[in-house]
């Protein structure tokens, strides 16, 4: 029975659990915040359900499991998955990138944008925003020109072909979407957009007023949060 070292611990928990109650009957709401309590002061107990790590250094292991650690490696786990399947939805169309795709879909909601407003918009540097303007042009999904006011400035908008093309990629992303919630049920679809929400809040904020430019900004933010939990 696979199960069986996992309801082993459960089992000398509850013990654990009766103990510190002094005899009193324990309830599933007592069990769930001594578990939750449990928990949180580990630094680490699964590395077994990593598939990709060896065991030849405890410290690092140790150092990658820590809470915030883990969280951080499954959100780029996550990432890398998105964008393998996101790939596949835009094969056969001019869209090479899953930012190819953002960047149009967000021009599909304005009227017009600048091409600085774009890139933020899109989460991207410079170099890599202007890239993916380039060929959204080239391809004919985009068009730009001048802004009246300021030549050095350029106003760019969807196509009516970006929009067919759109409208015909969304049928495909709308099963990405499916697969990267996975067998989640509805409730925890909306945990789970509550919390990322939350998250989004958070680091739209610092990335939109540059607060982290090095890796001195790093460890103050990283100190700051630390001190307010």
């Amino acid at each position: 029975m696979k199960s069986y070292q996992l309801i082993h611990q459960l089992i000398n928990l509850v013990a654990e659990l009766e103990q510190e109650k002094q005899g009193q009957e324990v309830y599933i709401q007592d069990f769930t915040g001594f578990l939750l309590n449990k928990v949180g002061d580990t630094t680490g107990d699964s590395h077994n359900s990593e598939v990709r790590f060896g065991d030849s250094d405890s410290a690092a292991l140790n150092i990658a499991y820590q809470l915030d650690n883990n969280i951080g490696r499954l959100f780029v786990f996550m990432s890398r998955y998105a964008k393998s399947y996101i790939k596949k939805a835009l094969e056969g169309t001019p869209l090479q990138t899953a930012e190819d795709f953002t960047a149009l879909a967000i021009l599909l909601t304005h009227n017009h944008l600048s091409k600085t407003e774009l890139i933020s918009y899109n989460l991207q540097e410079k170099t890599s925003g202007t890239e993916v303007i380039r060929r959204l042009i080239a391809s004919g999904l985009v068009r730009q020109w001048d802004d009246v006011k300021d030549k050095r400035s350029k106003h760019i908008a969807i196509t009516d072909v970006g929009k067919e093309l759109l409208y015909k990629v969304f049928v495909h992303t709308n099963y990405v979407g499916k697969i990267i919630t996975g067998r989640l049920t509805i409730a925890e679809k909306f945990t789970l957009q509550y919390l990322l929400q939350k998250l989004e809040t958070f680091h739209l904020e610092h990335y939109e007023k540059k607060t982290i430019l090095n890796k001195e900004d790093l460890k103050n933010l990283a100190a700051e949060i630390t001190s307010a939990q």
